[in-house]
């Protein structure tokens, strides 16, 4: 299935310029991972202020040039604003993505990339999330080493920041990762072929449930010891 990916860079204060170079060598790592599929790509970077890099392109050249471009805001910066950075970058998918390749729906993604810790935004959690599953927006985060700083010795296990709790990548069919090696490029080959490997299944609802207005709940099951995370996990029904 073809791709629309929106790459969402943190590059507030708390990140490190290692932390960034390492991030860059390892989406071009992500991007090198799809090679032969049929993907589009965008560039948002996101501390106090969210800003496009790139928009929607397949060219590895202008993709690899928006990486490059990627710059960290001062240490003094006091934002990080990451619910607004997803928002841009769903509106962007849903503007802007090509809607279809090769006569296919394209699959959206968000992949962020941050320290977990959100300061200062204007849209909340819940409505990133309401609107990401409204416009089949599945969220991948990825959280940089950077969280844990002053939080966790390095054998301790990862501690959840307020970006896990939010629930924003497991309520929109996506995952979130911890970035605890210091090469990231394996993690980052492993959610590309996480984000390329979905099917889509179609539900009809009954006749009587199709126009009542109400909220439906789904659940796909499947055999015992396969795992499936679903993108949504209810619907509205439309009202008369």
């Amino acid at each position: 299935r073809p791709l629309a990916i929106v790459f969402a860079i943190d590059v507030s204060g708390s990140i490190t310029a290692n932390e960034i170079n390492r991030v860059r060598e390892a989406l071009q790592s992500f991007s090198t991972q799809l090679i032969h599929h049929n993907v589009v790509y965008a560039v948002v970077t996101f501390g106090m202020r969210v800003k496009t890099l790139q928009k929607f392109t397949s060219d590895p050249k202008k993709l690899d040039s928006a990486l490059e471009r990627i710059a960290q805001d001062p240490p003094t910066g006091l934002s990080t604003h990451t619910y607004d950075a997803v928002d841009d970058a769903i509106r962007l998918l849903v503007r802007q993505a090509p809607k279809t390749r090769e006569r296919r729906l394209l699959r959206r993604a968000v992949l962020v990339v941050t320290d977990g810790f959100p300061v200062g935004d204007t849209v909340s959690a819940p409505t990133v999330i309401e609107r990401a599953n409204a416009s089949d927006v599945s969220v991948f985060v990825v959280t940089l080493p950077s969280y844990s700083r002053s939080l966790a010795s390095a054998s301790q296990a990862p501690l959840p920041t307020p970006l896990d709790v939010s629930g924003l990548a497991e309520l929109t069919g996506g995952r979130n990762v911890y970035a605890d090696q210091s090469d990231y490029g394996p993690l980052f080959r492993a959610l590309a072929e996480e984000v390329s490997s979905a099917y889509v299944l179609a539900f009809y609802p009954p006749e009587e449930k199709r126009r009542d207005g109400k909220v439906h709940t789904i659940k796909v099951e499947g055999p015992r010891g396969l795992t499936l995370r679903q993108s949504r996990s209810e619907y509205k029904a439309g009202g008369n």
